[in-house]
C-alpha cells in the first residue's frame, strides 16, 4: 500500500485556511499515486483549541469545512482527526457559567477513515489525557467502543494520540482483533526525549500486532507548544520504513511492501534549537507580528534569544537594544556590538542613567533609592524603554529569562519580564550555555563571543555583582530545579541530593515567587514540565514539604 503522511502546520481556528492545507496535500498525495493520505489529530480545527470548541458556531463552521475534505475523498483514502458529534449529555442548566461555555454537546475526539465521498468509519479517543499542558476532559467524552475497519479487503485499526501510550485499550484490542494496518493520528508536542519514548511504544505495537504502523504527527508553533512533526512508518519486526524530518512540514510517502530505511535521528541540542525556532517563528507569523525587540546585555541568555529570532525571522525583523545603566561593564557594550554585527542586526543604545537619576530625586525625598529598590528601577526601565520601541515598530519583546532565574524569582517584575514570549524559559543555565555554543558551532564562526560564555554571568544592576553572590551556583541550581519542578521528587530526596539548607530556601523562593510566573510572557516548552499552563501551583499557599 502507498501511503502519504500529511505532517502539516495548521493554524488553531483558521477553518478555511487548513482545509485548504489538506486538501492542497491530498492533490499532492493523488499526484503521487497514494492508495491513502494520513492527516494529524484535529487537523481541521489544530491542536489545542481549548474553549474554541465552546463557541457558539465554531463546530458548525467546522463541519462545513469538514464536508469539503469528505468530498475529496472520492478517489483517494482519506485518515483524518476531527471532532465527533456523539449526541447530548446532562448538563448543569443553573450555573450561567456552565450554560454559557459547554452546554450539552457530546464530543469525541476521533480519526476517521474516509473513502469513496464519504465515512467509512471512525474510531474514538479512549484515553483523555489531562495531565501537563492537557485538558481534554474539559471538552471531550471518551469513547467506548473499539472499531477495526474495513477497507479495500484490508483491516486497519485507527487510533488518536494518547490512546498510543497504554499499554491496553484501543491498540490492544485492535491488534488481538487481527490488523493489516495501524495508524494512530496524534497533536503531540515535543520535549526532549519524547521522539525516542514515541519510537519505542510504536515498533511494540507493529511487533505486537505482526503488522505495519504508521504514526502522523502535527508540526509548527501553537503558543506555548510545539510540535515536532517526526512522523514515522514501521514494519512488523520494528525497522523503519520512513522517518519523516522534525519541525519540517512536508508530504512523505511510505510503501509498506519497501525496504527498511533510515531510523529517526537522536534527539539533542540541535533538536531543542529547532523546537525554539519554530515556536519563535509560528509565533510571531501566525499573530502576524512584523517582528521582534531582543534587549541584548552582554550576557549569554539574551545573546541566545537574538540568535534565535534571527534564525526564526530573519535578521531583518530583529531589532537589538543595548541600554546601558550605571553598573554596566564595558565589556558588555563590546560584546553586545559584537553579537549585533555577527547577527547583521541593527543595534539602538540608550543609556539608562539620565532616567535613573530622574526617578532617583522624584522618589528620594520619599523612600531610600537604593538595595532592591535602585536595582529595580534599573530594570524597569529598561522594560518601559523595550515597551516603546515594541509600541513604534508594531514588533513584540522577547523576554531573555531562563528557567533557573524564573524558578527563584531571579527576575524584575515588569523589568525583564516584559515582552510577549520567553523562548528560553524552559531551559536551565547549563542548557542556554550548551545552546549558545551549538549556536556557534552550527555557524563555523563566533555569533556569540567567547568572553560572553566565560565571563560570569551578572545583571549588572549594582558594582561588581555576580549571579553567584546572589544564587547558588548554576551547577547546583539547575539539577534542583530539574528536581523540584520537573521530576516532583520528595523533600527527603533533595534533602539527601543537596542538602537541606539550599532545599529550604530554593523552595522558599520557588513558592514566594508565583505570582510573578503568573505574570509573565508564554514559555517555549522543549521539557516534560515547564512553568506555564502545564504548572498549576498555587499563588497562595503554605505547603513547605
Amino acid at each position: 500500500m502507498r501511503i502519504v503522511l500529511g505532517q502539516i502546520n495548521p493554524t488553531v481556528g483558521d477553518l478555511p485556511g487548513n482545509r485548504a492545507l489538506i486538501l492542497r496535500t491530498i492533490a499532492a498525495a493523488r499526484e503521487r499515486c497514494a492508495d491513502l493520505v494520513v492527516f494529524p489529530e484535529l487537523a481541521l480545527l489544530g491542536y489545542p483549541p481549548r474553549d474554541l470548541l465552546l463557541r457558539t458556531g465554531f463546530l458548525d463552521a467546522a463541519d462545513r469545512e469538514f464536508a469539503a475534505i469528505v468530498e475529496a475523498s472520492q478517489d483517494i483514502a482519506i485518515v483524518i482527526g476531527h471532532v465527533l458529534r456523539a449526541g447530548t449529555r446532562p448538563s448543569n442548566t443553573a450555573d450561567p457559567s456552565a450554560t454559557a461555555f459547554g452546554g450539552d454537546a457530546l464530543l469525541q475526539n476521533a480519526a476517521f477513515l474516509l473513502a469513496h465521498g464519504g465515512s467509512v468509519g471512525h474510531q474514538a479517543k479512549h484515553r483523555l489525557p489531562s495531565f501537563d499542558v492537557f485538558e481534554e476532559e474539559r471538552y471531550f467524552a471518551p469513547g467506548t467502543e473499539v472499531a477495526v475497519l474495513d477497507w479495500q479487503g484490508l483491516r486497519l485499526g485507527l487510533s488518536v494520540c494518547e490512546d498510543f501510550w497504554y499499554e491496553e485499550g484501543v491498540l490492544a484490542a485492535q491488534a488481538a482483533a487481527g490488523v493489516d494496518l495501524l495508524i494512530n493520528v496524534s497533536a503531540s508536542p515535543y520535549f526532549q526525549g519524547k521522539p525516542a519514548l514515541r519510537h519505542a511504544l510504536a515498533r511494540r505495537w507493529a511487533q505486537r500486532s505482526g503488522a505495519p504502523f504508521v504514526y502522523v504527527n502535527l508540526v509548527g508553533g501553537q503558543d506555548e507548544l510545539v510540535f515536532d512533526g517526526g512522523s514515522f512508518a514501521v514494519r512488523p519486526d520494528g525497522a523503519f520504513l520512513l522517518s519523516a524530518p522534525r519541525f519540517s512540514e512536508g508530504l512523505y510517502v511510505v510503501d509498506t511492501a519497501d525496504a527498511p530505511g533510515k531510523p529517526p535521528s537522536a534527539d539533542g541540542i540541535e533538536t531543542v534549537h529547532a523546537a525554539l525556532v519554530t515556536g519563535i517563528r509560528d509565533y510571531l507569523d501566525k499573530n502576524g507580528i512584523e517582528g521582534a525587540i531582543v534587549g541584548i546585555s552582554g550576557g549569554v541568555d539574551s545573546a541566545v534569544v537574538a540568535a534565535l529570532a534571527c534564525e526564526a525571522l530573519g535578521p531583518r525583523r530583529v531589532l537589538g537594544t543595548f541600554l546601558p545603566g550605571p553598573y554596566t561593564a564595558p565589556e558588555s557594550a563590546e560584546e553586545a556590538n559584537e553579537i549585533a554585527r555577527a547577527l547583521g542586526i541593527r543595534l539602538i543604545e540608550i543609556e539608562i542613567d539620565p532616567i535613573v537619576a530622574t526617578l532617583a530625586s522624584s522618589l528620594s525625598p520619599h523612600v531610600p533609592v537604593a538595595g532592591v529598590v535602585e536595582e529595580n528601577l534599573q530594570a524597569r526601565i529598561r522594560g518601559i524603554l523595550w515597551m516603546a520601541l515594541a509600541n513604534a515598530s508594531g514588533y513584540v519583546v522577547l523576554a531573555c529569562g531562563n528557567k533557573s532565574e524564573l524558578a527563584v524569582g531571579y527576575n524584575t517584575l515588569y523589568g525583564d519580564t516584559v515582552g510577549a514570549l520567553a523562548p528560553i524559559g524552559d531551559l536551565v543555565k547549563g542548557e542556554v550555555y550548551a545552546l549558545a555554543r551549538f549556536i556557534n558551532e552550527r555557524a563555523g564562526r563566533p555569533i556569540i563571543p567567547e568572553r560572553t560564555l566565560t565571563r560570569p554571568p551578572s545583571a549588572e544592576l549594582r558594582p561588581d555583582q555576580r549571579d553567584d553572590e546572589d544564587l547558588p551556583p548554576y551547577e547546583v541550581l539547575d539539577p534542583l530545579v530539574r528536581s523540584l519542578v520537573v521530576e516532583n521528587r520528595s523533600w527527603d530526596e533533595l534533602a539527601r541530593s543537596f542538602g537541606e539548607e539550599v532545599v529550604r530556601d530554593i523552595a522558599r523562593r520557588l513558592r514566594t515567587s508565583e505570582h510573578k510566573r503568573r505574570q509573565s510572557p508564554i514559555i517555549l516548552k522543549v521539557s516534560p514540565k515547564a512553568f506555564g499552563m502545564g504548572r498549576c501551583f498555587p499563588v497562595t499557599h503554605r505547603f513547605v514539604g
